[in-house]
């Protein structure tokens, strides 16, 4: 299994029925969920848990995983590189509570895992979706080095759909 990566602030763990609480709190805030789905209700997240702790072992090294914030112990929010739906393709997303909005944990994490899928799991894509009008998740990715392609239509609802190569792909292409 590939250790999950870190930053100096934050750590990842994996999620499990433990965790009901805070991913309910996180989850029901109209805030956070404002451009993801709609807020979660306690059965709803309870079901969201279940999904989770079931998909690490159908897919290791892929999940959806607890941010913590190191100097407090506390969960932040959520981290993820999974499967996009049935497309193939490996996406990355977060949600943060808002008490950690604004410190560049999201950055910061969505760069340590790129990194990870990249030279852990050897990805040789990922990709990032945005609704179209969340701005601060669209300057994060680019920050991270995603590339906007155009408006796809995932999870219901049209997205802007965004990608970033593995760093040695264009090199290995050249010397083929």
């Amino acid at each position: 299994m590939s250790q999950l990566p870190e930053t100096d602030r934050l750590a990842l763990r994996r999620l499990s029925l433990d965790d009901l609480d805070a991913v309910f709190r996180l989850d029901s805030d109209p805030a956070v969920m404002r451009y993801i789905i709609p807020p979660r209700t306690l059965e709803g997240t309870r079901e969201y848990l279940q999904e989770v702790v079931g998909d690490y072992p159908r897919f290791p090294g892929l999940g959806r995983w607890a941010v913590i914030d190191k100097a407090s112990g506390q969960l932040a929010g959520i981290h993820l590189l999974k499967h996009l739906e049935a497309s193939g393709h490996i996406e990355v997303g977060y949600r943060f509570f808002p008490a950690y909005w604004g410190r560049g944990y999201a950055t910061e994490m969505t760069r340590a895992l790129l990194h990870y899928g990249f030279h852990q799991l050897d990805l040789q894509q990922i990709v990032g979706i945005t609704n179209p009008a969340n701005l601060a998740s669209q300057h994060v990715l680019e920050k991270c080095g995603l590339r906007y392609q155009g408006q796809q239509f995932h999870y219901g609802s049209e997205v802007r759909f965004y990608t970033i190569d593995h760093p040695d792909a264009a090199g290995s292409a050249a010397h083929q």
